[in-house]
């Protein structure tokens, strides 16, 4: 059943540091920083700082997404690099339910206005391959009668990930392909997001990948606070952009911070940038923290 959110706006101060550390120094390239969540009806920015060694200019540009981008550029070797976001927001949450929808849609096939179809497209295509078939054959076994509205089927569907896959943390590395989790049924949020994305663009729906915080209240049992978290949006006809969150088994919740959305999970890596020069052995630490506060804000 759909998690039927409070409408009471909640005060939260999020805490990302981002800390590389290197044998010996190395000069580094403008380094791109996706930390800033995403400011919109359910979002209110209030107070953001960032601390950065070494110190270096910063340019605050919107990307083709709409997503708020800082370009670092630090202005010295070292053999440390160092991005410390401190955030207070406001978050109102947008329940999802109860809905009256004009026309809810069957689940397939999906039709979508010419206009919304020229926006849509590039989140429409899938992007990975699934050469022995594995992942089609999956997919096709979740599909149940063809008059199931399109919502319905999107909430089971998100379920049964929720429900079906192991969840293992995994710090480094790349997402997995989609059809690899589905062989070995274990993945972390990052995993789960993208399999829910590419699997419904082969139904036709319009999917992207989401990255951001998670908040977890202490009386919660979410899976993937304390780090960066992952997410799916899928966008529906007179619904918009919808967010789904396989890990947790959430629907547009109120927990779910977005910071950016992006066509594949490589794209939405919160620091990314080149070094140049031997760093020797290197090390990476990250902390995320999400609390909230009763702290009266002020506009920043």
């Amino acid at each position: 059943m759909l998690p039927i959110c409070s409408a009471r706006m909640t005060a939260l101060t999020i805490r990302h540091e981002t800390r590389y550390s290197y044998e010996r120094p190395v000069s580094f390239s403008p380094h791109k920083l996706l930390i800033r969540p995403r400011d919109s009806h359910a979002i209110r920015v209030v107070r953001a700082s960032l601390t950065l060694s070494p110190p270096g200019e910063t340019r605050w540009v919107y990307d083709a997404l709409g997503n708020s981008v800082c370009w670092y550029t630090p202005a010295r070797a070292s053999d440390t690099l160092s991005v410390v976001s401190d955030l207070r927001i406001q978050r109102f949450p947008a329940p999802l339910a109860p809905l009256l929808i004009r026309d809810p849609q069957t689940a397939h096939p999906i039709v979508y206005d010419a206009p919304d179809r020229a926006v849509l497209a590039p989140f429409i295509e899938p992007l990975t391959e699934d050469s022995d078939g594995a992942l089609l054959s999956w997919l096709r076994s979740q599909i149940a009668a063809p008059g199931e509205p399109a919502l319905d089927f999107l909430l089971r569907f998100n379920d049964t990930i929720h429900a079906s896959f192991d969840y293992q943390p995994r710090d480094l590395g790349a997402a997995q392909d989609p059809a690899y989790t589905v062989a070995c049924g274990i993945g972390t949020c990052r995993d789960f997001a993208w399999l829910m994305v590419e699997s419904l663009r082969r139904l036709g729906y319009a999917a992207r990948f989401v990255t951001g915080y998670l908040y977890s209240p202490a009386t919660s049992k979410v899976r993937g606070a304390g780090a960066t978290h992952a997410w799916c949006e899928v966008f529906l006809p007179g619904l918009g952009w919808i967010e789904f969150d396989p890990t947790n088994g959430l629907a547009e919740s109120a927990d779910l911070i977005p910071v950016a959305v992006t066509r594949t999970p490589d794209e939405a890596a919160p620091v990314s940038g080149s070094i140049y020069g031997d760093p020797g052995v290197s090390n990476l630490n990250v902390f995320v923290d999400v609390f909230p506060t009763e702290e009266v804000f002020a506009a920043a």
